[in-house]
Formats: C-alpha cells, structure tokens, sequence
C-alpha cells in the first residue's frame, strides 16, 4: 500500500504516530514522571477504546489481587459511584478518541483525580485549558512488549533466540527487524528494531538517528545504514568490547540520558560529542 492510499483511508495520519511509538517509548520511559498522590483514593477507572482500552484491562487484572475498586470503561459515560476519590485514567493515542474525551470532561465535572495519557490532539487542548495532568505515552510501552513478549511466547522465543545470537552482521539484524515488523501487529519497523535490541543481545546495532549521526560525524563515507552499522560492528572488535556499548555510548551522547541513575544532562553534549568526532 503506497502512502497516498493509506492517508485516503488515516485522515488523521495515525500512521505516522505509529512509526514513532520506539522513540516515544523509550523517552517516555526514561524521562522524570510526577509520582502519582493516591492519597484517599479508592476507585479507579481506566478508560480507552480499542488498544488503547486494551490497557485498562491488563491493570484491572493486576489490580484485582489488592482491595482497589477497579473499572474499565470503554463507552461515553463513568460510572454513578466516581466522586472526587476516584482517581479516572484516560488513555487515547490520537487524543481525539470523542469516546475518551467525553468521560474526561465529566471526570473534571465530578472533581475526580485525573490522569490522561495522549499524544495531542483534543485531550491534550482540554488536560492545558483545565490544569489537568496529561503525560506522553507511557501506555504504548505497555503495548509494545506486551505485543511482542505474547508473540514470542506463542513461537517458543525463536525470534528471542535469533536477536541474542553473537556477531550479528547488518544483513542479519535488519531481517530480524522486517521479520518482526511482519509478525507482530502494530509494530513498524523502528518499534521492531527497538524491541529486538532490548532483547539484550550485545551483537545487536541497528541504524538509529544517534548512529548515523555520530557515525557520519566520523567519515561522510558512511552514508547507509549497512556502512554505518557494520563500522560500529568493526569499531567494536577494535575497541576489544561488544557493538551493542559501542551502540549504548552514541545514544547517551545523542539523547543525553543517563537512565541507570535517573540523569537527563542539560548541556549540549550531543553537539559537543559529535565534534570531537569530527576533530578526532
């Protein structure tokens, strides 16, 4: 399907949102979340359509073991017994689900707690007009490993196998990558790639921006992904250490985090790292 014919039937360009779910993903989990006040609380709802209400339902399990009155509403309307302790989580990735913003705006008219999870959109407008607490996307982490782990779980971890094997070339994890893309629904194949590299496996590079940045920074002779992927590949066997730290030093440098001990640098190391690079 060429893009044209996709955005014919996604007006909303959902698709693009998609193919952002790695990054999003990662940075949402990497980044300084408010703790949450549970203080009086004694109910909580979850609310969502389709995948996103999906979430609602892996939490009311997890939530069904401890005396926590739970709900999942994936409709227009909260239920009678949401006052002002009932905490209502509404999740919507296009943050336009009419659905999810309707139980939000009677949420704020019950002076429930709010948390709402989007990327935009309409929930996002009202969350900045109404000082309600709106966070990026930490519920497509959920999604994503749940996706991929129930697809692993189904082929007896062959593909787990394949990701953690030693001295992966390009060839080899970019087929990984398309083979996962192909398999498990929802994932594009920036998501995919993610997913595999986390798998932990230390062979496993892919061509991600901190990369080819970095990577082209050092010689302009390296403009595909294969020449960039392979070069850190050789980078590693020089350095007598394994490509995937290689990989984990250019994103820190690129992203600035520093998520083992809860630091996101402020300065521009990035560019700074980038020209001793070049000066090198």
């Amino acid at each position: 399907m060429d893009i044209s014919t996709l955005e014919k039937y996604d007006s909303q360009k959902m698709y693009k949102i998609y193919d952002e779910w790695a990054n999003i993903a990662r940075e949402s989990f990497e980044s300084n979340q408010k703790p949450i006040n549970f203080d009086n609380i004694d109910h909580i709802v979850f609310a969502g359509m389709g995948g996103s209400g999906a979430i609602g339902d892996i939490f009311a399990s997890v939530l069904s073991k401890t005396n926590i009155h739970v709900n999942v509403v994936k409709g227009y309307l909260l239920p009678k017994t949401v006052n002002s302790n009932s905490l209502v989580i509404t999740v919507s990735v296009s943050g336009n689900t009419t659905e999810t913003l309707s139980v939000l705006k009677e949420a704020y008219k019950k002076k429930s707690q709010i948390i709402a999870f989007s990327s935009g959109g309409k929930m996002l407008d009202y969350c900045t007009k109404n000082k309600i607490d709106h966070r990026l996307n930490w519920y497509r982490i959920i999604l994503g490993i749940f996706s991929g782990l129930n697809y692993l779980n189904s082929r007896n971890w062959d593909l787990y196998e394949q990701a953690t094997k030693e001295n992966l070339s390009y060839r080899e994890v970019d087929a990984l990558i398309q083979k996962t893309q192909k398999v498990i629904p929802g994932y594009g194949y920036a998501l995919a790639g993610s997913f595999l590299a986390d798998l932990g496996g230390s062979s496993f590079v892919k061509d991600d921006t901190h990369v080819e940045d970095c990577m082209t920074a050092i010689s302009k002779n390296l403009n595909t992904p294969e020449k960039r992927v392979e070069a850190v590949i050789k980078s590693a066997k020089a350095f007598n250490t394994e490509p995937r730290f290689i990989d984990k030093v250019m994103y820190i440098a690129g992203s600035g985090n520093l998520p083992l001990i809860g630091i996101k640098l402020k300065c521009p190391i990035k560019k700074r790292f980038i020209a001793k690079l070049v000066s090198a």
